[in-house]
């Protein structure tokens, strides 16, 4: 019997572990589902009579080397500041590892080590990074194969909501971890445009949108994620005059979290004093101007050069930042706050479903001909538990894991999932639960 150990039982892992368990009696696999909160890997194993779960506390080593040493295989769905402490164990104790996180430079430097092992440590093989990765080699592939030349390769992800539970204003509400959203895109954007090299600061970064349809989902817009440059040589394109990965979001959005950003509320680099007892429009008002001829709204208007008619005003209003709620965290930092703020109006209710668009965006030269092909998928969620986020994190990374314990996947030390041994299968099962790219040649 093959021991699984999934480390983390949070909400991108549901259908990773829903996946690992209706497939255990078939593959003769017991899973053991570590958690921080019992209670949460309980729930997460059901009445599942191939799978046990377990009080897990990443920094006990003690307890991480003995669950380790008795797996496998392991899985670690912890925030990627933790996948280092697992990796070094999983060297070690030569057993593989699989994550959905982007490969750190820690990460990296065991690479020599894991090839020594004869072990794989297995990154970036969710969503985004993940999914993006294998749909795009694969496309990519193909047109080397037939000879073709990349010109430009545009790729954008996001997480947002069902278009039949788009009820607010912001036409967005969390679908992932809420202080990454808050946190998003802070450092300088860099892609390449043409030959020319474009570096887009984090207070202009939500001003350079590209807007785009998706199928029938509906009108996006695209803001550069931080860095492009660095997927030329992973995927073999370093030669290409374009570059650009993007974050999507509905039209408008860009402009109205813009207000935020350029205020400063955004910044997680320190405490703001007596936050517990700050009211939001306190909070807000920090960042204003001081006058005490005008209020707290005519400030905001008038700093940003809005009106109170427009709909950025509107967002605002509407997300209650002008309320007199009590902030109620110590030691808050300004990110710490607005995420709070955010949480109270743009959380995903019982009822709601989210969604998950991508769109690659190919040009390229065959035989003289200039070429454009456009790779879209958009998934949706089931309900709160089974989301479209949780799906598509979590089933390549279930996967992975299946051809790795059937010996399929072979490869040593440190990867990605940008070669065919990898991505051709995970992509042809991915495909079989719903999870396909519509190919359109755009003329």
């Amino acid at each position: 019997m093959k021991k699984i150990l999934v480390l983390g039982a949070g909400r991108s892992a549901t259908t990773l572990i829903t996946y690992l368990l209706d497939n255990s009696l078939e593959n003769n696999w017991f899973v053991t589902i570590a958690d921080y909160s019992e209670e949460l890997a309980e729930k997460a194993v059901g009445n599942s009579k191939n799978a046990k779960a377990i009080f897990f506390n990443v920094t006990d080593e003690n307890q991480r080397v003995e669950k380790i040493t008795n797996s496998d295989i392991v899985i670690s769905m912890l925030p990627a500041s933790m996948h280092i402490m697992v990796a070094k164990d999983c060297v070690r104790l030569k057993k593989n590892l699989v994550t959905a996180s982007y490969v750190s430079d820690e990460i990296q430097d065991l690479n020599e080590k894991a090839k020594q092992a004869g072990i794989l440590l297995l990154n970036e093989i969710g969503l985004d990074p993940g999914i993006d990765h294998m749909s795009a080699m694969q496309i990519i592939d193909e047109i080397k194969e037939k000879g073709g030349e990349l010109t430009s390769f545009k790729s954008f992800c996001g997480g947002l909501v069902h278009p039949n539970y788009d009820n607010n204003p912001w036409n967005y509400k969390f679908t992932w971890n809420p202080r990454n959203v808050v946190l998003a895109g802070q450092g300088t954007a860099q892609y390449i445009k043409q030959g020319k090299y474009k570096y887009i600061p984090y207070t202009k970064l939500f001003d350079r949108t590209e807007t785009m349809n998706i199928l029938d989902a509906g009108e996006f817009e695209g803001y550069p994620n931080r860095d492009s440059l660095s997927y030329r040589s992973a995927y073999g394109l370093e030669k290409i005059s374009t570059i650009f990965r993007g974050t999507l979001r509905r039209k408008g959005f860009c402009k109205s979290w813009n207000m935020f950003v350029q205020l400063g509320m955004t910044d997680d680099t320190y405490v703001v004093e007596d936050s517990e007892n700050l009211s939001n429009r306190d909070f807000i008002n920090l960042f204003l101007p001081y006058n005490i001829e005008m209020s707290v709204e005519q400030k905001f208007c008038s700093y940003l050069k809005i009106s109170q008619d427009s709909d950025e005003f509107e967002k605002a209003k509407w997300l209650g930042v002008f309320s007199d709620n009590i902030v109620g965290i110590e030691k808050a930092t300004p990110a710490k706050i607005l995420q709070k703020i955010c949480e109270s109006k743009l959380t995903l209710e019982s009822e709601d479903k989210d969604m998950v668009v991508m769109q690659h965006q190919f040009e390229y030269t065959l035989y003289g001909e200039n070429k454009k092909l456009n790779s879209s998928l958009v998934v949706f969620g089931d309900n709160q538990r089974d989301t479209a986020m949780a799906k598509t994190v979590g089933l390549p990374v279930a996967i992975a894991v299946k051809l790795i314990l059937n010996g399929e996947i072979k490869s040593t030390g440190v990867k990605i999932p940008i070669t065919k041994d990898i991505y051709i299968p995970v992509l042809k099962e991915l495909e079989s639960n719903g999870i396909d790219f519509v190919e359109e040649e755009i003329s």
